[in-house]
């Protein structure tokens, strides 16, 4: 039986990265893992990047438990409150995506004992890059340029 594997995101302009991720960190889990994800609500991808969404929460969820490597993609917190992500899904392993930077630490401080593992990056696209693609004016007001 494999191990349970939690992985987050936004995931908003679902783009290969995020599938490439995702498979990725169900191979965590070994044979017969199940991976549980996390997809951030429009309130917290509004507040840790400064706009909305394209997708709303519900899109962008039902899309990514769509993903073939995914068994599970439920809603994070309305805080960011991850401990209470912790308790529900119980997970084994952790995989984190590239560009998420302190989350190691807060799930430490949290009581997470399980294994965390920061996977790569996968291609040279980002939703920001997309987002900048689609509407270059976006990408000048936003600084992602």
């Amino acid at each position: 039986m494999g191990r349970r594997v939690l992985a987050a995101g936004c995931f908003d302009l679902l783009h290969y990265g995020h599938l490439r991720y995702l498979e990725e960190a169900k191979r965590l889990g070994g044979e017969g893992a199940e991976l549980v994800v996390v997809v951030a609500r429009d309130s917290t991808i509004l507040k840790r990047k400064g706009h909305l969404p394209v997708m709303n929460e519900e899109h962008r969820r039902e899309l990514v438990e769509a993903l073939k490597p995914v068994n599970r993609a439920v809603l994070g917190g309305t805080n960011f409150d991850i401990k209470s992500i912790l308790e529900a899904v119980k997970p084994d392993v952790i995989a984190l995506g590239y560009d998420q930077e302190g989350l190691a630490e807060i799930l430490r401080k949290e009581g997470f004992e399980g294994e965390i593992v920061r996977l790569a990056k996968y291609g040279d696209i980002s939703s920001s890059k997309i987002r900048a693609l689609i509407n270059p004016s976006e990408c000048i007001r936003s600084g992602s340029a």
